[in-house]
This record gives C-alpha cells, structure tokens and sequence, in this order.
C-alpha cells in the first residue's frame, strides 16, 4: 500500500507496475501514469473512471481481462501477472465455502460462457457465495454477445476499484466509493429482504433496452454496487428489472409477476435508489435515499 503522494512522485516504470496490479490494461494504465498528479484521492477515481469509460476500447476491455483468473482457478495467475494473484484470490475468498456441486456447476457455466463470449467470465466477486455468482453467470449468459461486453466492462472496473483501495492508503476514507445507483428488494409477504433476486440495470443503446449491470441482492436485500463509483450515468431513462419468477421459485411460491420493470430517469450525479417491495400478488417503489 502507498499513499497519494508517493504514486504522484513514483517514475513512469515504477507508476505502471503499481496500476497493472489494479488493470492490466496498457491504455488504462499509461494514461492513468500520463494524469499524474492527482489532487485527491477522489481525483485518482474520476479520472480512473473517465479513462475507463471514454478512452478505452472494447480490444482494452479483453486485454484487462486478461489480468484475472477464472472464477476459482486462482492458481491459472501464478505465472500471469504473478503480483495481482493475492489480491484475486482475497477477492474471491467465498469460493472456498461452495459445495462440490455448485463449484461444479460454476466451472460448466464458466466453459459456456468462455466458448460463447471469447473471453473468461468477469464479475466482482468480493463478498459473493459461489451461489450468488452461479446465478449471475447463467443469468448473463443469456446476453448477446455484442451487449455482455459492455456488462463485463463495468465488472472489471468495480474491481479495479477495489484494487485501487487497497493500492492507495486513505482512500475509502477519502473518497466516496458510492455507486451512482442502488437498489433493495423487500419481501412484504414475509417482512423479511428479498435475498438472492437478480436485479438487470438496462440503458437504451441502438433504440433498445440493453443489459448494463446484473447483480444479485445480499442477504439484507440489496445491492449497493450497481455502477463502480466514479461512474455515472449521462441524463436519460433507465430500467431496473426484478427477476421475480425466480425469486418466488426459489422460495417455493408462485407469484403472479414474473418481472417488475421500473423505469426511472436520471437528471444529474445525485444519488438514485431504486427500492422494490413486492409480495406474491402486488408491488410497489418509490425513489429512496
């Protein structure tokens, strides 16, 4: 770990090796070397941000890609990018609590999805069971593939964000790691969180609604990582989509909505929740806090 100052006066050479540990992205990290110096630790994130989603091309998303280890074989890392392997496998630490069954079904996912894609499956795994990602996985292999690309992309840079915290000492206390969306699903039949619900975030690309984030909720119900922070979204409508049918099934119930779609429109940088509360027969929202 160094501080801001240090990777403000660290050489060009020295400044690479210490970002190729949070992307492997070479144009990611030469022009995050090229912006120095940062003049704050909420600075290093914007820019990281900026570079990411305005300067990169889909050929940098692949190359970051490359920097990971398939979700479970951490030990494919020892030899690629050998000094990023700890921090993968902290990252998916979860991994370790799955049953063979569900290791087993991930690995398959993971084939699939490498064989229809062209690259390994991407998502930040920090704090996600081996279930959890299960989900997730088969939930986007059901993407096309000129939108899944666009998917991994905001996964890899989540994770470059939580590799940036732990490269710069402060930084969580210094800057806002808040994503610009959130979301929370409350089960109301029972008075308990929805846990486990595949949540889509959609944008309109090409006049149609396209996959931006999937995520799952926590064990309290939510997902605080929609979006990786320093992400926001340009003023327009987007879609929150609850994967109902799933969820109920899941809990051995049938419900009458096996989606609820919440379209809702983004006017600036200020923080959007989108809250579901839904029961078997009825739901409703509102734009929390």
């Amino acid at each position: 770990m160094i501080t801001l100052n240090i990777l403000n006066s660290l050489s060009e050479k020295e400044a690479h090796n210490h970002l190729e540990k949070c992307c492997v992205s070479k144009t990611w990290i030469s022009k995050m070397v090229e912006l120095r110096p940062f003049s704050s630790e909420e600075d290093v994130l914007k820019k990281a941000a900026s570079i990411w989603y305005n300067d990169c091309t889909i050929d940098d998303f692949k190359e970051a890609f490359t920097g990971h280890p398939k979700i479970g074989d951490v030990e494919s890392l020892k030899e690629k990018f050998a000094h990023t392997k700890d921090w993968a496998n902290n990252e998916q630490s979860k991994m370790a609590e799955a049953d063979m069954q569900t290791v087993e079904a991930l690995a398959e996912a993971n084939t699939q999805y490498e064989a229809k894609f062209g690259y390994i499956f991407i998502v930040s795994a920090s704090g996600k069971s081996a279930s959890e990602m299960l989900a997730i996985i088969n939930t986007r292999l059901q993407n096309k593939k000129e939108d899944e690309i666009y998917v991994a992309m905001n996964e890899q840079h989540k994770i470059t964000v939580i590799r940036l915290d732990k490269l710069i000492k402060g930084l969580t206390e210094t800057a806002s790691l808040q994503s610009h969306i959130t979301t929370h699903a409350l089960d109301t039949s029972v008075g308990t969180p929805a846990n486990g619900m595949i949540i889509t975030l959609k944008g309109l690309r090409d006049n149609l609604w396209k996959p931006m984030n999937v995520g799952i909720t926590n064990t309290d119900g939510r997902i605080s990582d929609v979006l990786p922070p320093g992400r926001i979204l340009i003023p327009g409508v987007y879609v929150m989509s609850f994967n109902t049918h799933a969820y109920y099934e899941s809990k051995t119930q049938k419900g009458f909505y096996p989606e609820v779609s919440i379209q809702f429109e983004v006017t600036d940088n200020s923080h959007y929740h989108i809250p579901l509360l839904i029961n078997p027969f009825g739901y409703t929202t509102y734009r929390g806090s």
